[in-house]
């Protein structure tokens, strides 16, 4: 099995982020609790909130802003669950 059911969110410190990083941590385990093996919240500095699904990136604060819960959900669910259809979240 490889590492692409474990989700990790990188949060800054510095910046009191780790209540977003935990709601977002909440919203992923709830939608995808059969898929997730685990979720990681990874305490880092200098303004970094990062979505890693496995190795890969799939969502970055300095780039995109702060994700919507919903943008956060399909990056994932295209990673972890094609497929799978995460409901009202999607219309």
């Amino acid at each position: 099995m490889t590492d692409v059911q474990r989700v990790e969110i990188e949060y800054c410190t510095q910046c009191r982020w780790l209540p977003r990083a935990a709601w977002l941590a909440q919203e992923l385990l709830t939608t995808f609790e059969a898929e997730l093996t685990e979720l990681a919240l990874k305490p880092g500095k200098g303004g970094v909130f990062v979505v890693r699904v496995g190795s890969e990136v799939v969502w970055d604060r300095r780039e995109q802003g702060f994700p919507e819960p919903t943008a956060v959900k399909k990056a994932v669910r295209d990673r972890v669950a094609p497929g799978k259809s995460l409901g009202h979240s999607e219309r």
